[in-house]
């Protein structure tokens, strides 16, 4: 009987060589691409035009732009996520996304295999294989590039054999653009003192003498709801934030950190509508919630996105750091101001019905109407009590 596998199909290089490669192989492939909003019209037809031309029996799409942001990236600004400080988990969330769905077709489709074009050395081969192997243990996984230890290189090599053309810019950088950012990585990620040049990064270099440019960004119940007050929803707004933060620069860098590996890694980012989200998200949070929600909000959002990243999604626990953070967001609702600037931005003001901060009643380091000064003097007096007595037994200070 014919061998039928699916394989996750982004059109980029590696997973233009696994076309041709499996079929080599004796393997029917079926592409699947997975749009999580990395892709135009255009460049969907270009995919599947390029899956018929490298030897795939068929090709389809999956539109799960709206299963990555309720499944995925509420839960990412909910709990302010940026891995390092700095690095939105746009693939993290992406891959998992992408599994979920090949893995409904591979079910639709009766195949008797799954593969992806992830490499040996990264994150992407962990969070592909745990998915399928949880959501599918019947199937077979294939990865021809991580079993074959190919370099780009020889990739190329590869395909210009038989007769299939590879850009110039795909040979060099490898490139996943999604919803939640795009991700870049090349020779210069591969060396902790080089930077990526500015041509790298979508939006190509960025003039210094844009003006500074004000918007209002609105939530309710820690979803973004509307941009300079006109109503949107939020996959809307996203692509908004992205195409107007592209033209400053906002949110691109280098991410160094720990893959799950166990080994350090570079990777550049460009994730505008992210960095804009997620400061002001953490604005609004620091006006309505207490203090210990916020210590324990960032505590279990860090958390969050730790497993997401780590391609631990389908643990129990993470299901309970979702409702944590579903719960903790009933009055993050009210409106953010932010000015944007080249290469970075302010956060100028917030406001809400459920803002704790109240001059009315109280102002920090000046008036308020709710003790007097004996009581505060009380209060700061028996505050110091217990560090009074750890020095009176012979304490260092």
């Amino acid at each position: 009987m014919a061998k039928q596998v699916l394989l996750a199909f982004s059109g980029g290089l590696d997973t233009s060589f696994c076309v041709a490669h499996l079929k080599e192989q004796g393997w029917f492939v079926t592409t699947v691409t997975v749009d999580t909003g990395g892709f135009s019209i255009e460049e969907l037809a270009r995919i599947g035009a390029a899956s018929a031309s490298l030897g795939a029996v068929a090709h389809k799409t999956v539109d799960a732009r709206n299963a990555l942001f309720d499944g995925f990236l509420r839960y990412l600004i909910y709990g302010n996520v940026l891995r390092g400080q700095a690095y939105p988990l746009s693939v993290s969330a992406e891959r998992v996304c992408q599994a979920q769905a090949v893995v409904a077709v591979a079910k639709e489709l009766g195949v008797d295999a799954l593969a992806h074009g992830s490499t040996g050395a990264g994150n992407d081969q962990v969070r592909f294989d745990v998915a399928f192997r949880s959501l599918a243990p019947e199937l077979s996984i294939l990865t021809p590039i991580r079993d074959l230890a190919l370099s780009r290189a020889d990739e190329v090599a590869f395909l210009t054999s038989k007769g299939f053309e590879v850009s110039a810019k795909t040979a060099v950088y490898s490139i996943n653009e999604g919803m939640w950012g795009t991700s870049i990585g090349g020779a210069e990620t591969l060396d902790p003192w080089s930077t990526l040049p500015e041509e790298a990064y979508p939006g190509g270099a960025v003039s210094p003498e844009l003006s500074p440019f004000e918007l209002t960004i609105s939530f309710q119940r820690g979803v973004p709801a509307a941009l300079n007050e006109a109503a949107m929803e939020p996959l809307a707004l996203i692509r908004a934030l992205n195409q107007l933060g592209k033209t400053y620069g906002i949110g691109r860098g280098v991410h160094l950190g720990d893959t799950i590996l166990g080994i350090k890694g570079r990777v550049g980012f460009d994730a505008p509508a992210a960095h804009l989200l997620i400061g002001a998200h953490r604005e609004l949070e620091k006006l309505v919630l207490s203090g210990q929600q916020l210590f324990w909000k960032e505590t279990f959002g860090n958390l969050y996105g730790a497993m997401l990243h780590e391609g631990k999604f389908f643990d129990p626990l993470v299901r309970d750091l979702e409702a944590f953070l579903l719960s903790s967001q009933s009055k993050v609702s009210g409106d953010v101001r932010l000015t944007l600037h080249p290469r970075c931005y302010s956060v100028d003001g917030v406001r809400s019905p459920f803002g704790l901060m109240n001059s009315a009643i109280a102002s920090y380091g000046e008036a308020n109407h709710l003790w007097s000064g004996a009581e505060a003097a009380g209060f700061a007096k028996l505050y110091g009590v217990p560090q009074m007595l750890a020095l009176n037994v012979g304490g260092t200070p």
